[in-house]
């Protein structure tokens, strides 16, 4: 079972991300909070796999509670819920450790996909999230996004042609097991390949190198769950 922690500020929003998560019949909802401090220690005290945090709430904020929870319980996933406008939050978020982003007027199946993959070790951003980001970071005065294009494939090229196949299944939302299998490896081969493309790419986590596959341009339909 996938243990999961909902918090959000609005009680509808949470019975709604119940609602949801609770058809799945291999997710578990072991809590549940109003705040991102609650939020931290209830993930300290049930320990779930993934904890899904709305990006912002009163006092401590979703992306606080997401650096805390990574600090001191790295071994639950953390996944952003957003909406649109938010897209200064998505990138500190993307800085503070989140491994998934959604936006909350997306599909319901996206939620569970997203919770499963962060579950399972992995990346999630939604499509819509990973679109507004490249669009957010080509508006920002970091150059147009033509020249972000340019820059990211750039970086995707000092890859080898093995890292390249599996940035563009880690920008899809596969999970190392799932490369593994998609390439015909042993999932530490996968795993190794992870931490050298965190590496060349100069990113700390999945999730940003997740953004730059995207950039880049190498993920497609084909290389998605």
């Amino acid at each position: 079972m996938i243990r999961v922690l909902i918090a959000d500020d609005e009680p509808m929003i949470r019975a709604g991300v119940r609602a949801v998560l609770s058809t799945d019949p291999g997710i578990e909802i072991v809590a549940e909070a109003s705040d991102g401090h609650d939020a931290v220690e209830q993930v300290r005290r049930f320990r779930p796999h993934v904890a899904v945090l709305d990006i912002r709430m009163p006092g401590t904020n979703g992306i606080e509670a997401a650096a805390e929870i990574r600090r001191t319980v790295p071994a639950t996933g953390v996944v952003m819920l957003t909406t649109f406008g938010e897209d200064d939050y998505i990138l500190q978020a993307l800085g503070g450790g989140a491994a998934g982003f959604l936006i909350k007027s997306g599909e319901p199946e996206e939620l569970i996909a997203g919770v499963r993959a962060v579950a399972d070790g992995a990346a999630y951003l939604s499509p819509k999230v990973a679109a507004r980001v490249v669009a957010h970071l080509s508006a920002t005065g970091a150059g147009a996004l033509a020249g972000r294009r340019t820059a990211a494939r750039e970086r995707v090229h000092t890859l080898t042609a093995r890292e390249r196949d599996v940035l563009a299944f880690l920008g899809g939302g596969l999970s190392n097991g799932q490369i593994a299998r998609r390439l015909h490896l042993v999932e530490g081969t996968v795993k190794a390949h992870v931490s050298s493309i965190l590496a060349r790419l100069g990113v700390d986590n999945r999730a940003a190198a997740a953004v730059v596959a995207h950039e880049a341009g190498v993920v497609d339909p084909a290389h998605t769950p």
